[in-house]
C-alpha cells in the first residue's frame, strides 16, 4: 500500500510542486486548498495521471472545523496518514510594524501558526505509535525571514515563521520516541505568486542580485528538499531547519 501525504495549500507554488514530486516518488496525495478549486482539481488530475490516488479538499486552515473535516476526509478516503506538509501560509501587503493592525496580525497568525499547530496535532494523533499508528514525518514550510526579520515588509510574516521553527524543534523532541520525525524547510526568495499578495510580484527579480547564487529559487527546488525530509533517506534527521536560500 502506498504511503499517504497531506499537503496543506497544495494547489499552487511550493505546495503544488511538492504534491507532484511526492506522487512521482510513490505517495498517494491529499491537498487542501482555500479558494481556487480549479487549480486544486488540476493538480489532483496530474497526480492521478501518475497512477497515484489523489484528493483535493477545501479547507481554511485558520478554522479548526475545516482542519478536523480535512483530516477526517483523509481517514475515510485513504485509511492512513504517513506524512504531513504544513505548507499553507499567507502574507499581507508590505508595510512596517507601525502600520500593522490587530486584524492583520490575527489573519497572519491564525493561518501560519495556529493552523500549522492544529494540523500537526491531528497528524500526531494518527501517526504516533503510542496511538497505534505507524510513525511518520512532518515538514513545516517556514522561511528564511524567520532569521532575517523582513524589515519594512513583513515582520509579522517573519515572526509567524519563527513560531514554526520553534514548533518544529519542540514537537520533534516530543514525538521522536513515537516514531514521528519533524523538520522544517526555510525557503529564501522563491519565484511563486505569493509575492503578488504582498503587492510586489517582481520581488524575486529585484532581490536576485543580493543572493550569493545571484538568482531566485524555484518551487521545485524547495519541493525536492521537503520530499527528501519526508523520505527514509532522512530517517535520522529530526528537529532540523533546512535553509533553501541560495546562500542568503
Amino acid at each position: 500500500m502506498n504511503k499517504v501525504v497531506l499537503i496543506t495549500g497544495g494547489s499552487r507554488g511550493i505546495g503544488a510542486a511538492t504534491a507532484l514530486l511526492a506522487a512521482r516518488k510513490g505517495y498517494d496525495v491529499c491537498i487542501s486548498f482555500a479558494s481556487n478549486e480549479n487549480a486544486a482539481r488540476d493538480i489532483a488530475g496530474q497526480i492521478e495521471a501518475l497512477s497515484r490516488r489523489s484528493l483535493a479538499v477545501k479547507a481554511d486552515v485558520s478554522l479548526e472545523p475545516d482542519i478536523l473535516n480535512l483530516f477526517e476526509t483523509v481517514d475515510k478516503t485513504f485509511g492512513r496518514l504517513d506524512a504531513l506538509v504544513n505548507n499553507a501560509g499567507i502574507l499581507e501587503k508590505q508595510t512596517t510594524v507601525e502600520g500593522m493592525t490587530l486584524e492583520r496580525l490575527a489573519r497572519v497568525f491564525s493561518t501560519n501558526v495556529f493552523g500549522s499547530f492544529l494540523c500537526a496535532r491531528e497528524a500526531v494523533k494518527r501517526m504516533s505509535k503510542k496511538h497505534g499508528g505507524n510513525g511518520g514525518a512532518i515538514v513545516n514550510n517556514s522561511s528564511a525571514a524567520a532569521r532575517l526579520g523582513a524589515p519594512g515588509e513583513y515582520v509579522d510574516y517573519a515572526a509567524s515563521k519563527a513560531a514554526l521553527d520553534t514548533l518544529t524543534i519542540g514537537l520533534a523532541k516530543e514525538v521522536a520516541a513515537d516514531g514521528i520525525r519533524v523538520n522544517a524547510v526555510r525557503p529564501g526568495i522563491i519565484i511563486t505568486d505569493i509575492h503578488a499578495l504582498g503587492g510586489e510580484p517582481g520581488r524575486p527579480q529585484r532581490l536576485a542580485e543580493s543572493i550569493p547564487m545571484k538568482r531566485s529559487g524555484g518551487a521545485d527546488e524547495v519541493a525536492a528538499a521537503i520530499v527528501w525530509l519526508l523520505s527514509d533517506e532522512a530517517s535520522y534527521i529530526t528537529g532540523t531547519l533546512l535553509d533553501v536560500t541560495g546562500g542568503r
